[in-house]
């Protein structure tokens, strides 16, 4: 959690949910308080409200998310506090509807003007909020980010070109609205798939997007060219965001689901279950339950499960302690997935009935020492558009996100993994194996590719004859 404390007695406190790559916010004035864009964990701001002796009276969205579920209703509900939603979103559940230079006065010295800011949806809203008369910040959401904008196309290709075009517009309405001392606290933009392009940034001022920011450098035709280029596919499961947001989530159910023994595990994965190994990638290549999936919850867990799952599969989790198992719960709730059909705890001899699967882990320079000797397949599971930027040559790529339907498609012979840091090729190698492929999962970082050697091509390699 980051704490920002003002000389004019505001505090906003920062809720980072690292996995998604959002953030949301809880500001108040000592007494009363306000939310943005809530996480569907709730209990998390209760906490923050509890802990600074604050009451809750007002839950303000940007838009209806696509990445992930809200908290939103369920924390008004929980509080008594106003949900304050655009009056052009379509909800089927009782609302404070607010619109474009709308103010809400929120305790004594609060105030907060909506801002319409269309872009990354048609009816996007930021909050621009003032201690009494004086400007202070503005909250962005998925409109301007830091150093990025929130992605355009994720409402379908044919609103893109016009939500892009918003975007900028919008971008330059905060812009000239703002004094440049306003900091900006945007939800996007901390490695999540909604923002166009990704920043270091850990904040920000009106005047320092003002220097630094291309939507605000650019003019609109160079933006709208730019931005559309670099962008890349967003994960399978934001189809069911907005519309589960719109319904009204109600707040998760968080306790321990059943326990399934090895039997039970086997049968579910025989079944066509999703039985998730929830260790690191270098404890599940040494040993894990066959037929099992490693997505690890050192990373973005969520993202990855989410975007390669058939949304409705039963998931049982496997960790080595229940506190494992309940911080994937944590976390699969944020975009939907309510309750695990089951979960184990402990180590993978409790989790087989037989022998255990393993493979080995390498580098790129054992790649590179290999590619001497023998031929192997070089499986590169990283997006198309990293692929086409830069590549081992002869490398066959099959974005993780498509990899669970397309094994068959992997060459024969012994496949080398790779991804751009360790996290998805281990998530692929876990499915080459439950498909009974040789295989040797690359735990490195692609930087170190072209340092020993392997001949790179590609848009932005060096040397792409």
């Amino acid at each position: 959690m980051i704490d920002v404390g003002t000389e004019l007695g505001l505090t906003v406190r920062t809720l980072e949910t690292s996995s998604l790559g959002d953030r949301s916010y809880v500001v108040h004035d000592g007494r009363v308080a306000l939310v943005i864009d809530p996480q569907r964990d709730i209990d998390r701001v209760l906490e923050i409200l509890e802990s600074d002796g604050v009451r809750l009276t007002h839950v303000f969205e940007t838009h209806l998310h696509n990445d992930y579920v809200t908290g939103g209703l369920a924390l008004a509900q929980a509080t008594g506090a106003a949900y304050v939603i655009n009056a052009e979103d379509e909800v089927f559940f009782d609302r404070a509807p607010i619109v474009d230079g709308e103010v809400v006065e929120v305790g004594d010295r609060m105030r907060v003007r909506a801002i319409a800011t269309p872009g990354h949806t048609f009816t996007h809203l930021s909050y621009a909020l003032s201690d009494g008369d004086e400007p202070y910040a503005v909250f962005t959401g998925g409109s301007l980010l830091f150093g990025a904008t929130g992605r355009p196309d994720l409402l379908g290709e044919e609103h893109t070109d016009a939500l892009v075009r918003h975007q900028h517009a919008s971008a330059h309405r905060l812009a000239a609205e703002l004094p440049d001392e306003a900091e900006v606290f945007p939800t996007h933009g901390f490695g999540s798939f909604c923002s166009a392009t990704q920043s270091d940034a850990t904040s920000s001022t009106i005047g320092d997007e003002k220097r630094a920011n291309p939507v605000l450098r650019q003019d609109e035709e160079t933006y709208v060219r730019e931005l559309l280029e670099g962008l890349g596919a967003w994960p399978a499961y934001y189809v069911h965001m907005s519309p589960a947001n719109a319904a009204g989530p109600a707040a998760p159910d968080l306790s321990p689901v059943q326990a399934a023994d090895a039997g039970q595990l086997r049968q579910r994965i025989d079944a066509g279950e999703w039985v998730v190994d929830l260790r690191t990638r270098r404890a599940f290549a040494a040993d894990h339950a066959p037929g099992t999936f490693n997505f690890g919850l050192d990373g973005a867990f969520s993202t990855y499960l989410g975007w390669l799952i058939d949304w409705g599969t039963p998931v049982t989790l496997l960790g080595e302690t229940a506190e494992d198992v309940a911080a994937a719960q944590r976390e699969l709730v944020r975009i939907g997935i309510d309750r695990p059909a089951a979960q184990a705890t402990g180590d993978p001899t409790q989790w087989s009935l037989g022998e255990l699967g393993s493979f080995p882990t390498a580098t790129f320079s054992d790649l590179g020492q290999v590619r001497h000797h023998r031929e192997v397949v070089v499986l590169d599971v990283r997006r198309a558009d990293e692929h086409q930027a830069s590549a081992i040559a002869g490398a066959v790529n099959i974005p993780i996100h498509e990899l669970p339907g397309r094994v068959d498609e992997v060459p024969a012979g012994e496949v080398w993994v790779h991804c751009a840091g360790g996290y998805r090729a281990s998530v692929a190698a876990s499915f080459l194996a439950a498909a009974g492929r040789s295989l040797v999962a690359i735990d490195d970082s692609f930087d170190n590719a072209e340092k020993v050697g392997l001949h790179l091509v590609g848009s932005q390699a060096r040397d792409d004859s």
